[in-house]
């Protein structure tokens, strides 16, 4: 009894946590806008998964797979967290309960993003995809999104330091030039 009783007091906040909405746009493959009562758009970005980048092999493909999942849909979501960019993290359903972060990874379109999630059911399922070389496991060199953006931001960093050092020895040469 005295752990029956905790959760059916949980049971209510849980239902009704769950908020119902129309998904109007799909930025890639772990992003989407949804349409909230009275005309409010709200970005979601998906729990547990992260897809390619667009600008990565297979970041199209998967952002076309999210659409036909769910664009111009009915889908329920629970938000989990918010990200560093304010966006709502959110656990989203549809068609009758699937859950779509799990479809991406069964489908091969993104990785099981292990660093938010305990959830070992989709580490199986990515590892099944990878193994029938399912979307992104077509590429034996596939790389993650997250070293992705890493390598993405060590090469800007390379690129702005050679373009001050470039400044700096422009700024000699002036210099120099102005002293003779």
């Amino acid at each position: 009894m005295r752990i029956l009783l905790p959760a059916l007091l949980c049971f209510p906040f849980l239902f009704f946590s769950q908020t119902t909405a129309k998904v109007v746009g799909i930025s890639d493959g772990d992003t989407i806008t949804v349409l909230l009562d009275g005309n409010v758009q709200k970005k979601l970005r998906l729990a547990e998964v992260d897809c390619p980048e667009n600008r990565q092999p297979f970041g199209k493909n998967a952002k076309k797979f999210t659409s036909d999942q769910v664009f111009a849909k009915q889908i329920t979501f629970t938000e989990t967290d918010k990200d560093r960019y304010g966006r709502s993290v959110a656990k989203v359903y549809y068609d009758n309960g699937k859950y779509l972060s799990a479809e991406i990874i069964k489908a091969g379109y993104g990785w099981w993003y292990y660093s938010y999630s305990e959830n070992t059911d989709l580490g199986k399922m990515q590892e099944a995809a990878k193994i029938k070389g399912l979307g992104l496991w077509q590429d034996k060199k596939a790389i993650s999104p997250w070293d992705f953006r890493k390598q993405q931001r060590e090469n800007a960093k390379i690129k702005r330091l050679q373009k001050q050092s470039e400044q700096q020895v422009q700024k000699t040469d002036t210099e120099k030039t102005l002293a003779i």
